[in-house]
């Protein structure tokens, strides 16, 4: 028994040592080799940095050897970036001469500096053997201009400076006047030129077409043909000449309500030159009459606007038209349009748009103190307003006349003068022939005068009368034979709608049938 044991231990002594050895062979061949020295330095280094800890932090454990450690690695890189600091000593350039500027341009106009220096050198690339000289420099086959007539210069003058030639300009000059004056051509006109090839060396060059615009309603284009003539060709425009009306509430100021419904400011000075003439504009008018302002005005095809001068004046209280000026005649007066039905009779004490302050007849005078007579009416008017004759006549007096101060005395038909005194300003001469209506002075308060005021007077052979009794026919009259004319002018205008004018026109479009676009035409078309 103890033999059998014995042999089963053996057995498997035996075998624990089989798998020992087989436990230990295994081990020897599947162990790693050993890294190399520079890896295992690299790791121990790694190794000692992690304990060690040589740049710890410096604001706690003051005092330790840690904190000290740390110190003395700050003090040591310190230290290190102290002995590498680089010094301020000049640095040796290419070349150890200096380069004189003649050389130094040389040297730059051979590198692409020049580009960036704008060539300022002027110096050029060396030329090589394969560069020969022209014998000469060909011209451009034609040259694009642009010219402007200035003014007070000549349109045979501005073709010279261009370089037309002589017997161009004139032919030139004379195929234009066919179509209009050239001395009608505005200033500021532009001048679009294309300049051919010169016939023979050193001569002008042929002038090949030019274009501009001669009017509102005409381009014209002056082109050259094959044989080398000159030929003249129009191109109408379109133009719109439907006049612009403008309307609106006067409100608190007429002229700031004008100009904000669009008015232009001459078209607004006009009107209120022509109204003032009929009502002050100080107390004839409230905030809730209506303005009525038509002027001229062209539109073409090519959108340019151009505004005339004023056609219609007029002033609505309540809806009903209280006055209606139309420009009419060849003098371009404004007449109101009462004129169809009456004289207009302007009564010979208002001269200027103001109220009687003091009537004809005796009065105590508020500078002398005594009572006296006063040949005249006194009219209280703000400084400046425009004083108007109130008949045609012809100036026998304009200057200082004692206690009148600035004085205009003006004589009419029929033995008849008036007088118009303290005057601040004097706008006519002795010796001219005034029209009814027409400014000849301004109100003032020279001579013996308490404020500005117009003294209005009337004389017949001589003497004094009183002027509130006279009438004058002061006004432009329509002959009969052009009320008809004048009715239905006034009609269209009072047609006009307000900002009708304002819209765009469309220039005439030829229209083809055969019309196709390149793109369709290029496309393939569909197989039948």
């Amino acid at each position: 028994m103890f033999k059998a044991l014995d042999q089963a231990g053996d057995h498997a002594g035996g075998a624990t040592a089989r798998v020992a050895a087989l436990s230990h062979d295994q081990m020897i061949a599947e162990a790693p080799a050993r890294p190399p020295v520079l890896a295992r330095w690299k790791r121990g280094i790694e190794r000692w940095c992690h304990e060690v800890e040589i740049a710890p932090d410096l604001a706690s454990d003051i005092g330790s050897r840690r904190w000290y450690r740390g110190l003395a690695t700050m003090l040591g890189l310190s230290a290190a970036a102290i002995a590498l600091w680089p010094d301020f000593s000049a640095v040796e350039a290419a070349t150890t001469s200096p380069i004189a500027a003649r050389s130094r341009d040389e040297f730059r106009s051979q590198t692409i500096s020049p580009l960036a220096l704008g060539a300022d050198s002027g110096r050029h690339m060396g030329a090589s053997p394969l560069v020969r000289p022209l014998a000469n420099v060909p011209e451009r086959p034609s040259i694009q201009l642009v010219s402007t007539l200035g003014q007070g210069d000549s349109f045979a003058r501005m073709l010279e400076r261009v370089g037309v030639g002589s017997a161009d300009v004139s032919q030139i000059s004379g195929l234009i006047g066919q179509a209009v004056p050239v001395g009608d051509l505005s200033s500021g006109t532009r001048f679009d030129i294309t300049m051919g090839r010169r016939p023979v060396p050193n001569a002008p060059r042929a002038l090949d077409s030019m274009d501009f615009r001669a009017r509102f309603d005409l381009d014209l284009s002056i082109e050259r043909g094959p044989a080398g003539a000159l030929s003249l060709v129009r191109h109408p425009i379109r133009v719109d000449e439907t006049p612009l009306r403008i309307r609106g509430t006067v409100g608190s100021s007429l002229y700031r309500s004008a100009r904000n419904a669009g008015a232009p400011v001459g078209a607004i000075q006009d009107y209120l030159r022509a109204i003032d003439k009929y009502l002050s504009l100080e107390r004839d008018i409230s905030a809730q009459d209506q303005f009525d302002i038509v002027i001229g005005y062209k539109r073409s095809a090519k959108g340019e606007r151009e505004v005339g001068n004023l056609l219609y004046a007029g002033l609505d209280h309540g809806g009903k038209p209280r006055v209606q000026l139309l420009r009419w005649g060849k003098d371009g007066e404004m007449i109101a349009s009462s004129a169809l039905t009456q004289p207009q009779g302007a009564p010979g004490g208002m001269p200027v748009a103001g109220h009687m302050t003091s009537p004809y007849g005796k009065r105590r005078h508020p500078i002398l103190g005594f009572v006296r007579m006063h040949a005249g009416i006194d009219y209280g008017a703000r400084y400046g307003s425009p004083i108007y004759a109130v008949a045609d006549g012809v100036v026998n007096f304009a200057g200082r006349h004692g206690g009148h101060g600035n004085y205009v005395r003006l004589s009419h038909s029929g033995g008849l003068d008036t007088g118009y005194g303290h005057m601040s300003r004097i706008a006519v001469k002795r010796g001219a022939r005034i029209k009814a209506g027409q400014v000849i002075g301004y109100v003032g308060s020279t001579g013996l005068s308490t404020g500005p005021h117009l003294h209005f007077e009337a004389y017949r052979g001589g003497h004094t009368i009183n002027p509130a009794g006279l009438r004058f026919v002061s006004r432009p009259q329509i002959d009969g034979k052009e009320k008809d004319a004048f009715r239905a002018r006034l009609a269209a205008l009072m047609g006009v709608q307000p900002g009708e004018a304002l819209g765009t026109i469309e220039g005439p479009v030829e229209a083809s049938s055969d019309m196709q676009r390149e793109i369709d035409r290029l496309a393939p078309k569909p197989a039948e």
